[in-house]
């Protein structure tokens, strides 16, 4: 009589895994007589010109833009979110295009312009966007309003430029700053609380047009 198939798998993994562990004991280990060799230095000097300031940085090369900013440069307006590019509350300028900093490596960046929000304005003379979320109240907890008016303002720069967008319909005509353009460019910034009314109205400010 046939043993159960539950037997016989269990015997048959058995006999595979034990002649496996006799296979692996007599190859021999050389893993301590090969030496890995390094490619290259773990660490790196970077000069980034920081809101109009040359910043000389001694750093691991595996330190993102936003680590740089953060913890080096004590620049901590720009905020460290999901640290996967999806929300949006790292975005910088760099060279003047809205970037995620958190998915950049600094040492990637010699000698390049970095704008965070501290290089927009100051409380006493605000930029016209950090004014104009401050009017229409575009911002509840605030973690992501650095990250959401350093991308408005490139949405803005980019609306100028007459850079199309997903929704833009007639790539031959001037494009205007329409709810509809400005939702779409401003969708790689997440509001987990919801201003999102808010935040347009202030963007339609910045841009001059009346909401």
């Amino acid at each position: 009589m046939s043993p159960p198939i539950r037997f016989e798998m269990r015997r048959r993994t058995f006999l595979v895994g034990s002649a496996s562990a006799i296979v692996a004991a007599n190859i021999p280990w050389r893993a301590n007589a090969q030496p890995t060799s390094l490619v290259g230095p773990d660490n790196s000097t970077v000069t980034l010109v920081v809101n109009g300031e040359a910043r000389g940085l001694a750093i691991d090369n595996r330190t993102t833009l936003l680590d740089a900013l953060r913890e080096h440069l004590h620049l901590t307006g720009t905020k460290k979110g999901c640290d996967h590019g999806q929300c949006g509350a790292c975005t910088v300028s760099v060279n003047g295009e809205r970037i995620n900093s958190c998915l950049s490596l600094a040492v990637m960046h010699e000698g390049d312009e970095v704008t965070t929000i501290e290089g927009l304005g100051t409380p006493q003379q605000l930029d016209p966007m950090q004014q104009a979320f401050v009017d229409h109240d575009g911002f509840q907890c605030g973690y992501c309003t650095p990250g959401q008016i350093c991308s408005a303002k490139a949405v803005l720069q980019e609306i100028r430029d007459n850079v199309p967008s997903h929704v833009t319909r007639d790539l031959t005509a001037t494009i205007e700053a329409s709810d509809e353009e400005i939702r779409e460019r401003m969708s790689g910034n997440i509001c987990r609380c919801g201003a999102y009314a808010n935040i347009l109205e202030a963007i339609h400010q910045a841009s001059g047009a009346q909401v």
